[in-house]
């Protein structure tokens, strides 16, 4: 899950989840991917190695290769968000830290939060959290099953909150 909660109550008094958006290329993976792209690309540069025509065509198949580089490292940057949840017996706080833009904040007494799943509608699964006047939205970039389990445990870690 791409989500994950340290310590678990009730062992300890406060209780940190950090959660973050799935991403499914490594490091390595974006060499391996770049490096392949571009041998594949050079296939067609054979046949006119040697002919004026190579220096026609080497410049779009560059740019096609930038065009990929850079979109696949745009991409990354924007699954740089995360979002960090902590919960104590007296306080829940929620920090959105965007990729580009500034972090957002909330925070609220965990007694008096409401915690609400919304099954339907355009976004399946939409988790919200309700209190001091506000609703902020949490995991927006999970999945629905995803946002649908945080949504347990999330439960469960506010019924211990107002427990005591």
């Amino acid at each position: 899950m791409p989500y994950e909660w340290t310590p678990q109550p009730p062992s300890a008094e406060r209780a940190l989840a950090r959660v973050w958006p799935h991403k499914s290329m490594t490091p390595d993976g974006f060499g391996w991917f770049i490096g392949l792209t571009a041998a594949f690309l050079a296939i067609p540069l054979i046949g006119l190695l040697g002919t004026v025509v190579l220096w026609g065509v080497l410049p779009f198949l560059l740019g096609a290769l930038w065009a990929v580089w850079a979109g696949l490292r745009r991409n990354q940057r924007d699954m740089s968000v995360y979002e960090e949840v902590e919960l104590t017996r007296g306080r829940i706080a929620i920090t959105r830290h965007n990729p580009r833009g500034p972090r957002q904040d909330w925070e609220a007494n965990p007694y008096w939060v409401e915690l609400r799943l919304h099954p339907k509608g355009k976004v399946e699964n939409y988790l919200t959290l309700r209190g001091s006047d506000r609703e902020v939205e949490l995991g927006a970039f999970l999945s629905p099953d995803e946002r649908l389990a945080l949504h347990g445990e999330l439960l469960e870690r506010l019924a211990w909150a107002k427990s005591g």
